[in-house]
């Protein structure tokens, strides 16, 4: 599947297999409690099954305030 993470730059990684979306961040070293991950324009959830034809895009969770 292709994983296009935007954060802190933009690059994409390829990753192979059939899989649970938690174990694609895990693979990436990505943490899921500061990411939340898109497939167009659904949220997935870390129980989500990916394919390898599958394109996710991975952003940022934290936010600023006043």
């Amino acid at each position: 599947m292709k994983v296009v993470i935007r954060y802190p730059k933009r690059h994409e990684v390829e990753v192979a297999g059939r899989r649970r979306l938690q174990d694609v961040l895990k693979e990436l070293n990505l943490n899921p409690e500061t990411v939340i991950v898109v497939q167009g324009k659904t949220l997935l959830t870390r129980d989500t099954m990916l394919g390898e034809e599958d394109t996710i895009e991975v952003l940022s969770a934290i936010s600023g305030g006043a």
